[in-house]
């Protein structure tokens, strides 16, 4: 086989791991764009290494991509970005690749946007750990191989991240879809026709909000008693002329699921400016997560081009 022909071919092998490394680099570094530049920067690792004494690609390409996720992770940027309160993960349409693998409820629960979340409390290597064991199935020892580490240090990272997962977590299953969909066109239709008291009965008593106020503050804006979300809720989804000047026209309200949960999208022409989405545990709304910010909405929208949505739920906003 010449040099040329030798070269198609050992791209063909990292082109076929490309979606799982991406999809590991995403939980990791919760940023699509960031986990594209590390699966490109592992192309390059993969060039410039002698791919003849490479005996299982998939498993020289995990190592080298999580890796390069723990040094961004470490880095002093990130450290910056991350304690700096405006961190939110990337939010992804379903059918996105990076959101793979999803077999299993495990798998799918670990690049819901909750879980993410709860990931920062994690060290950059429990995270690894937790992950490679939880969505992707690696056992303990080729864990260990990946990292660097021992086994039974893989072991304690593992369960010391668990359980630190599990402790914060809101626990109640995966909800049935249809009861979901129900529930936020509830929250949607309450919240733009002003109807408070139906708002505050649709969230837990320990509900939170969270919104990046379209990128225009510094830091997230939180909120946490039902009351106080609903009269946000009210004041974020009511249309009026103004905020149809603010993003430049009439936008409609499309339901999706965005990183496996129910969402409602805002979409002006084939740009989805605006995504809300929302955790349900036991028939009420327990997280609501408003998105707005452009940076964060760019694959998202990406994807939005490809879909093929149904009837929106408010044509007109």
């Amino acid at each position: 086989m010449d040099s040329s022909a030798t070269d198609r071919f050992d791209t063909s092998r990292f082109e076929a791991s490309r979606n799982r490394l991406a999809s590991l680099a995403y939980r990791l570094l919760g940023s699509a764009a960031d986990a594209e530049d590390a699966v490109q920067d592992a192309f390059l690792h993969w060039q410039a290494a002698d791919r003849q004494r490479i005996n299982v690609p998939e498993a020289w390409l995990t190592k080298v991509v999580t890796n390069l996720c723990l040094d961004r992770l470490r880095s002093a940027q990130a450290r910056r970005e991350r304690t700096a309160g405006a961190w939110l993960p990337e939010p992804l349409l379903a059918g996105d690749p990076m959101l793979g693998p999803a077999g299993t409820f495990e798998q799918r629960e670990s690049v819901s946007l909750a879980v993410l979340t709860l990931m920062e409390r994690l060290a950059p290597l429990e995270r690894a750990v937790y992950l490679l064991r939880e969505a992707f199935s690696y056992s303990h020892a080729e864990i260990a191989e990946i990292l660097d580490i021992t086994e039974s240090a893989s072991q304690q990272h593992f369960h010391r991240a668990r359980r630190r997962i599990g402790a914060a977590r809101r626990r109640g299953g995966e909800v049935d879809p249809a009861s979901a969909r129900r529930i936020v066109e509830e929250f949607l239709t309450a919240a733009s026709s002003g109807r408070t008291e139906r708002l505050v009965a649709l969230l837990t008593d320990d509900a939170t909000a969270i919104s990046d106020g379209a990128g225009l503050t510094e830091k997230l804006m939180r909120y946490d008693t039902p009351h106080r979300i609903a009269a946000v809720a009210r004041a974020g989804l009511t249309p009026t002329p103004a905020k149809r000047r603010f993003v430049g026209g009439t936008p409609a309200v499309h339901y999706a699921l965005v990183n496996g949960a129910p969402a409602i999208l805002f979409v002006l022409g084939d740009q989805v400016i605006g995504a809300v989405t929302f955790d349900i545990t036991g028939g009420r709304i327990a997280t609501v997560r408003g998105i707005a910010a452009p940076t964060r909405l760019v694959r998202l929208t990406e994807a939005w081009r490809q879909y093929e949505p149904g009837t929106p739920l408010i044509s007109q906003w």
